[in-house]
């Protein structure tokens, strides 16, 4: 091997130092320069961290490249002194930190007039991010005396690299002490309101999104680190963020002047983290520490009770949404698509009906907002974004409260309004039979399926299962008798037949229930009716002696041998009548097949097959009492196998 021979090689780096007139640039030209950085090499690092050297690296990421030079190596300095100054290297850091000239060096780099180079400004974000986690004293010290360091970020936030500087500050702080000095100053520069004001119609849409963007991230952040905190002192940030007069400011902000997409979007975007009750671990991604584990907050008053004098202007967006052009999807042209607004406001009302805040669900009673969603879902026939949010509306408003005594009275009589209302006015049972029965008639003429009939079906069953064994049983009872006659019979056919038909299919086992581990694929095109037996009684006659010549002697896997050998295996046929062994010979790298553990599934075709001959399943014995399992074409006779 490599180490075996002691075939080190020195890094030409070495040979560069022992020059006293070697440049920066010089050693930026190393491809293992970071590699040596990150490795400690002292002579390199007193080399780096010297005064003029500092400065040269800082000048790189924060001046503009000539625009003569060539585009592919027009970063490429940039780049290697960024990856340098925050390879976390003490020395680097100490001198970086402690240095007030070269601070404000990185400082000038925001007091130039926008728009910033993306790249720039990103390379200045984590160089500045790093200081932060790693001399955050005198970073923020030095911050702090800038007046207009708050301002000089949100003049840029149309670059995301300045949208992360504000989260860094925010999360990457400590201790916690020094934490809550950071967010009381962020407070008193008024970071959350001068975020709110940019989700306005008279800024650009990228303006919007990342201030939109950065308000999410701080109330989750700061809702999350809340819970991790021991002591109970309040985040200053998220209790303005979920006060009733930041909230209503940027409902004002979202509806004042012209109807703008753009801020109706970024601000329900807010409204919706605000009202977020539970987010599952590592941003809803599962893995093996964070399985099933789920953060629960509670939904402040204060944000409702700023919400809901402002449903009617949602409930508006609704009926008239910002104009938008027509589209050409792969079903048709749209003349008049959903659009983001609208999908945003049906996200919103699901959330808001989910809170059981009485006014408001009365409110969105009164608008007989649930109406136009189900309109909206029968109109557009494609967009299961929008199904999914009326059917978790349709699912709040069936699910009630275990019981009047638990929660206020107000709630209750609010709660069956609208559930009359979902029967009654809604017609949410006439709806469901004329969509399912206008499908039919489409697919019946060759058409093609509808698009909502997954969640129409979904929303079906749950109003069954509410008749059947709910806790709104009785209600729902009594409003499908109310029905006119000829609907209620066509309910109860649906149900008895077509739902069920219909449940019944879409819960086919896509596999068979043998848990034989022969049984791995069901498209093979084997009887049902075949038995294990002969395979039984043919493991039952291996002996240990016979399990004993499979596998592999150390000597085998010499490095020195890389060739392709092939070896002599038996496998079980079991697809003769009985049963038998045949042996074939299999092809094996030795030198790989090391890494293949005994008890691992593999699959082979047998080279040069033709398709018409019968698959088999084979059980290869090998190492221990493990069974490889692999699928084969027919083998006749002796044939090579590629593992």
């Amino acid at each position: 091997m490599f180490w075996k021979f002691d075939l080190h090689t020195s890094s030409h780096i070495e040979q560069l130092l022992e020059r006293e007139d070697v440049t920066l640039r010089e050693l930026m030209e190393e491809d293992d320069i970071l590699q040596e950085c990150k490795a400690q090499n002292r002579r390199l690092l007193l080399f780096l961290s010297q005064e003029h050297n500092m400065r040269e690296m800082v000048q790189l990421i924060t001046t503009e490249p000539s625009a003569e030079l060539e585009e592919k190596s027009r970063f490429k300095f940039p780049n290697i002194a960024c990856e340098l100054l925050t390879s976390d290297v003490s020395i680097i850091n100490d001198k970086l930190g402690g240095d007030d000239e070269l601070l404000e060096m990185l400082y000038h780099f925001l007091e130039q007039e926008p728009p910033l180079n993306p790249l720039l400004a990103s390379f200045f974000s984590k160089t500045i991010g790093n200081l932060i986690a790693r001399k955050t004293e005198q970073v923020i010290t030095f911050l702090k005396k800038k007046e207009g360091f708050i301002g000089l970020v949100l003049k840029h936030i149309d670059a995301s690299a300045m949208m992360d500087l504000l989260l860094r500050l925010i999360s990457c702080v400590e201790p916690a002490s020094l934490r809550h000095d950071v967010l009381q100053w962020l407070n008193e520069e008024k970071l959350v309101q001068r975020l709110t004001e940019l989700i306005h119609t008279g800024n650009d849409d990228e303006r919007q999104s990342n201030a939109s963007q950065t308000l999410c991230d701080i109330i989750r952040l700061s809702r999350d680190q809340a819970g991790q905190m021991q002591e109970s002192s309040e985040d200053p940030l998220l209790a303005v963020l979920e006060s009733q007069e930041s909230v209503s400011e940027l409902l004002r902000n979202m509806f004042e002047g012209e109807k703008s997409e753009a801020s109706i979007v970024n601000g329900t975007q807010v409204l919706l983290t605000l009202l977020e009750t539970r987010r599952s671990g590592l941003e809803g991604l599962m893995d093996l520490y964070s399985q099933g584990y789920e953060r629960s907050y509670t939904v402040s008053s204060s944000i409702l009770n700023a919400i809901e004098p402002h449903l009617k202007d949602f409930h508006q967006i609704l009926l008239d949404p910002p104009q938008k052009s027509a589209i050409l999807t792969t079903v048709g042209v749209l003349e008049q698509p959903l659009g983001n607004a609208r999908l945003h406001v049906a996200r919103l009302v699901a959330s808001l009906l989910q809170t059981n805040c009485p006014s408001v669900c009365q409110e969105l009673s009164r608008l007989n907002t649930i109406d136009i969603l189900l309109d909206l879902f029968f109109t557009y026939t494609w967009n299961n974004f929008l199904h999914f949010q009326v059917e978790l509306c349709v699912s709040a408003i069936l699910s009630q409260p275990s019981s009047p005594e638990e929660k206020i009275v107000s709630l209750y009589h609010i709660f069956i309004l609208n559930l009359l209302q979902l029967f009654q006015r809604c017609l949410l049972v006439q709806r469901i039979l004329d969509a399912w029965e206008e499908n039919d008639r489409i697919q019946s003429e060759g058409g093609t399926r509808r698009g909502n009939m997954g969640h129409l079906t979904r929303v079906a069953n749950m109003v069954v299962q509410n008749l059947e064994k709910g806790p709104v049983q009785s209600q729902i009872s009594d409003l499908i008798k109310e029905l006119p006659d000829d609907c209620r019979g066509r309910w109860e056919s649906f149900v008895d037949e077509t739902l069920r038909e219909t449940n019944r299919r879409n819960t086919v086992e896509l596999v068979g229930r043998s848990h034989s581990p022969c049984c791995l694929n069901e498209s093979l095109n084997r009887p049902l009716d075949w038995s294990l037996q002969p395979l039984d009684y043919q493991i039952q006659q291996m002996t240990a002696n016979f399990v004993d010549q499979f596998g592999f002697n150390d000597e085998e896997f010499s490095e020195h041998d890389e060739n392709i050998k092939y070896v002599t295996v038996t496998i079980i046929d079991l697809w003769q009548k009985p049963a038998h062994l045949v042996t074939v010979a299999v092809s094996v790298k030795l030198s790989d097949a090391a890494r293949y553990p005994p008890d691992c599934v593999r699959k082979a075709d047998r080279q040069g097959s033709s398709k018409s001959e019968k698959p088999h399943e084979l059980f290869l014995k090998c190492n221990s009492t493990a069974l490889w399992t692999s699928r084969a074409l027919a083998l006749p006779g002796k044939h090579p196998l590629t593992f």
